[in-house]
């Protein structure tokens, strides 16, 4: 199936913008964040503008040595988004859950309501945790090894696809006449036996609307990638550069290949920072507020949690200490490799600060003609379906993006001018899902 034109995420796991100091700006809501009013908002000001889908990203735990200088307290993505099924009709629901602190038949009962209750528009973003602070809240002294969490991950996506798949199409019979509520028959059992779960299954909820909510992973070390080629519909990663997009596409190309899958039916969605400025003053001015809102000591703590190791001994104006070994690194091996590739004359204070921008994120700023022509030739180049758009500040850059680029984007023919009819899978171009049993 076939999506001719780019896919556009509102994305936040940080409510008030994407970057860690984003609370600190004048515009910036406050306590409006845990109320449902800021979220409808949002959410239809979104689908007004034709956007794809809302993409919550979330942590299961209070990054501790950040709480006084970061905005770490949010909504739980599948809460919020089930409210928020009520008062849209087309835009997709993406949510962040992670295989190493849950359940696959609890997971699997919440993406499938959700999928009934929103028509079919439910996503997974899986995630498999990297904060020692989450793994502190799941009765564990340290995280899992990288490798064992992406085994996990693995099994856990098996059970959860198994358990939609538990009903079969038709099951449900409704025979009041006969007595009959479902079809024994198109009803099965997992018997599942594994490394990490043991499930007998069936799922309590029948099979959704869209067989199988759509899977989007998110992390692009080697477990990472080969997880999203094997398991998942689209594939979350971040890239600087045309070029580096292409490349990366490449190599996802051959793995799906590798493993029987048509490249045709994986999209590569990529993070960027979109920020619509009318002037070189106003971008001027904007970067000199950025510099007043950054804390040192956030930056100091960002880098140290990226690379666990403790960086407060060592001097703030001096390049990192040796740098951990990937092999044996059990955090964001993603983030440790952009690490790597920054200048390594860059002092720490330095590192610290534009990891506070999020500069994984390519970060677009300028016009609304500039921001929309750099997103089209990302696009129409190949090197991604589409993006997360990762604004600095919410609602406000959000506000500009869609009232002043989504126009242009319209007007170019590489964005959608109106929903098309189905689920979001089907909306996607993704293909239906396989039953496992039928």
């Amino acid at each position: 199936m076939s999506h001719n034109t780019m896919i556009l995420n509102l994305f936040f796991f940080n409510p008030q913008g994407d970057y860690r100091f984003s609370w600190r700006h004048p515009d910036a809501p406050e306590h409006e964040i845990f109320t449902l009013n800021y979220y409808t908002a949002l959410a239809r000001k979104a689908e007004a503008a034709t956007l794809d889908a809302l993409f919550i990203a979330d942590h299961t735990g209070i990054w501790d040595s950040g709480l006084a200088h970061y905005a770490n307290a949010r909504l739980e993505p599948l809460t919020l988004l089930s409210a928020l099924a009520a008062v849209t009709d087309n835009i997709g629901l993406m949510a962040t859950a992670s295989t190493s602190y849950t359940e696959p038949y609890n997971l699997a009962r919440y993406f499938a309501s959700l999928d009934f209750l929103s028509n079919g528009r439910a996503s997974w973003n899986i995630v498999t945790s990297w904060l020692e602070e989450e793994a502190a809240n799941f009765g564990l002294d340290q995280i899992p090894q990288h490798g064992n969490r992406y085994q996990r991950a693995g099994e856990f996506i098996d059970v959860v696809t198994h358990l939609w798949d538990s009903w079969e199409d038709g099951a449900l019979l409704f025979d009041k006449p006969r007595g009959l509520f479902a079809d024994a028959d198109k009803v099965h059992h997992l018997n599942h036996h594994g490394d990490f779960f043991k499930v007998r299954g069936p799922l309590n909820v029948p099979r959704p609307p869209q067989g199988h909510p759509v899977l989007v992973q998110a992390g692009s070390s080697e477990a990472g990638k080969q997880l999203a080629a094997s398991k998942a519909d689209m594939h979350f990663v971040f890239i600087k550069s045309i070029e580096q997009g292409k490349a990366y596409r490449e190599e996802m190309n051959q793995r799906l290949k590798a493993l029987g899958r048509s490249p045709e039916a994986f999209k590569i969605i990529t993070g960027v920072l979109p920020v619509v400025v009318n002037s070189e003053a106003e971008k001027a001015e904007r970067q000199q507020l950025n510099a007043q809102l950054m804390s040192d000591r956030m930056a100091i703590d960002l880098l140290s949690a990226y690379l666990k190791l403790d960086l407060s001994p060592y001097p703030y104006d001096k390049p990192l200490p040796p740098l951990p070994d990937e092999a044996n690194f059990d955090g964001i091996r993603t983030v440790l490799q952009l690490i790597r590739d920054y200048d390594p004359a860059l002092t720490i204070l330095e590192l610290g600060r534009l990891l506070l921008q999020s500069s994984d994120s390519w970060l677009v700023i300028g016009s609304a003609q500039d921001v929309a022509d750099t997103l089209a030739e990302i696009y129409l180049s190949g090197a991604a379906d589409g993006f997360n758009l990762m604004f600095p500040l919410l609602p406000g850059d959000f506000d500009r993006f869609a009232e002043q680029v989504v126009p242009i984007l319209k007007a170019k023919g590489v964005m959608k001018a109106e929903y098309a009819p189905g689920t979001l899978r089907e909306k996607l171009g993704l293909p239906l899902a396989r039953n496992h049993f039928a």
